[in-house]
């Protein structure tokens, strides 16, 4: 039995690296109030482990209703069982462990449920993922996507004389920390913010604090995003890459919003407005063959790539590499973990015809998963 475990926190622990570790209020409410997610890709006889029962019945009631009446399909949902991590007869049957992302918190949190500590990743395993999940690991990435028809570059820093000579180059940056979460380690400098006195004194605070606990920050320019996607993988156990489909979702200062919900024929339809269809299979293609020795051995299962579509600058790029005025950034992001592009992809429809967003509202003190038509 595979016991299926949502924690949106996972990024936040992986910047922590401790084994005992409390996540911010805001994802210890997001995991109890989503912890039913994983359903989406559980087989029958699967187990989730979710904070509470009765919300999760509720949440996943929910996502089925809005998805037959949206989108015009069925999930089938009660080939999986809702369990808290105190039901120890549960815990007991487990015999592998799907998680939404692999970290020191978490495996230390299963093994004080009762979780067998020989089916959950190993100490050198969880470190090779903390750091592979560095966002040095897109900057490494990104020279090797990068052809005719795309942008994109990104540096490590490890002083802040580094970060100021950046700017100075490039005017307007986004500063990365190597691990968070959606949204919160992202900040945006320009030469004329950083004139400002307090504004340059908060900037050099988070900077410095970023420098001091997670070792470096990551500098990339500034470019002018016209639409948020990435492509979503598996790795298989015989560390091959399995493609799994487009993700459109949008985002607002890094944060996540929500997901185009389509087929995938739709989504390629929408993408061809941009860029050659040919360019994104040529990006598919190099991932699926230079993933596999980076992490064969090292993960397995879900991960995605953030990338963007950017309008070409006159003064940045020849137009003859942007003959239709946008241009492919290929590797924005490496998650490697489950995405919120999975989730889309498992509640995509079968009719070209039909379309939704999904998306994660925040009210009366809870969040909910909405599926609309589009």
């Amino acid at each position: 039995m595979t016991l299926h475990i949502f924690n949106p926190e996972h990024d936040i622990a992986l910047a922590a690296n401790l084994s005992n570790f409390t996540a911010p209020h805001a994802g210890r409410q997001l995991r109890h109030d989503m912890g039913f997610l994983p359903v989406l890709w559980t087989a029958e006889g699967d187990v989730v482990l979710v904070d509470d029962v009765e919300v999760a019945e509720k949440g996943l009631q929910r996502m089925c209703h809005a998805c037959k009446r949206v989108l015009g399909r069925s999930l089938h949902t009660s080939r999986v069982s809702l369990a808290v991590s105190s039901d120890v007869a549960v815990i007991r049957q487990t015999t592998a462990v799907d998680a939404w992302g692999q970290d020191r918190a978490l495996c230390s949190r299963l093994k004080r449920c009762g979780v067998d500590g020989s089916i959950l990743p190993t100490p050198t395993q969880l470190d090779a993922i903390r750091l592979l999940s560095h966002r040095r690991s897109s900057a490494m990435l990104l020279p090797l996507l990068r052809g005719d028809g795309t942008i994109g570059e990104s540096f490590e820093c490890t002083s802040a004389s580094e970060v100021e000579r950046l700017i100075g180059r490039y005017d307007k940056v986004v500063l990365k920390a190597p691990w968070s979460s959606s949204g919160r380690g992202l900040r945006f400098c320009d030469q004329s913010l950083s004139q400002h006195q307090k504004v340059a004194a908060n900037l050099q605070g988070w900077l410095q604090r970023i420098l001091q606990t997670q070792g470096s920050v990551m500098v990339e320019p500034y470019y002018n995003k016209v639409k948020d996607f990435g492509m979503e993988f598996t790795v298989l156990p015989d560390g091959r890459i399995r493609y799994e489909g487009l993700s459109l979702f949008h985002t607002a200062n890094g944060a996540y919003m929500g997901n185009i919900l389509a087929t995938e024929a739709g989504k390629r339809m929408m993408m061809s407005r941009y860029v050659s269809l040919t360019l994104l299979d040529d990006i598919q293609e190099r991932i699926c063959r230079l993933f596999p020795p980076l992490l064969k051995g090292q993960y397995t299962g879900p991960f995605g790539i953030d990338m963007m579509i950017c309008t070409a600058f006159d003064d940045h790029t020849p137009m003859a590499d942007a003959p239709s005025g946008f241009l492919l950034h290929p590797c924005v992001e490496i998650n490697l973990r489950r995405t919120m592009g999975h989730a889309a992809l498992a509640l995509s429809p079968s009719d070209d015809d039909v379309m939704g967003v999904m998306r994660i509202d925040y009210a009366n003190n809870n969040y909910q998963l909405k599926i609309e038509r589009l």
